[in-house]
């Protein structure tokens, strides 16, 4: 009997969803969007241009728009400082970004936090 409920519910959504999509075909508004999207991927076409050069195009124009996260770093912190730690114990050197290094963290239960925190270099 679970599947055949689960058959009338999937049923009766698509009827919902199909009704939620007839009014949104009759809406101007995105009639006019979906117009201009249209345009705008024949405008690609024509010159042979992808979303990613259109959005590096429009970055141009604005910054603002700002492309993929890997070319303009949008949204992102700027990159913690190396920061560079010596043990005199064993004169080993570890250069982290960040302080949750696994060898750095062996230091600390081994000398205690304060310690470690202590060799940190310039």
């Amino acid at each position: 009997m679970a599947k055949i409920n689960d058959y009338y519910q999937k049923k009766q959504l698509m009827e919902k969803l199909a009704a939620e999509l007839e009014q949104l075909e009759k809406d101007q508004a995105l009639k006019k969007e979906l117009d201009f999207e249209n345009k705008v991927r024949d405008l690609m076409k024509e010159y042979d241009k992808s979303p990613k050069d259109v959005l590096q195009i429009l970055s141009a124009i604005d910054p603002s728009i700002g492309g993929t996260k890997a070319d303009s770093g949008a949204g992102s912190r700027p990159k913690r400082p190396m920061k560079t730690y010596k043990n005199p114990h064993t004169g080993e050197v570890v250069k982290t970004r960040g302080g949750n290094h696994k060898t750095l963290n062996e230091w600390r239960e081994k000398y205690g936090k304060e310690a470690v925190q202590s060799w940190q270099q310039d």
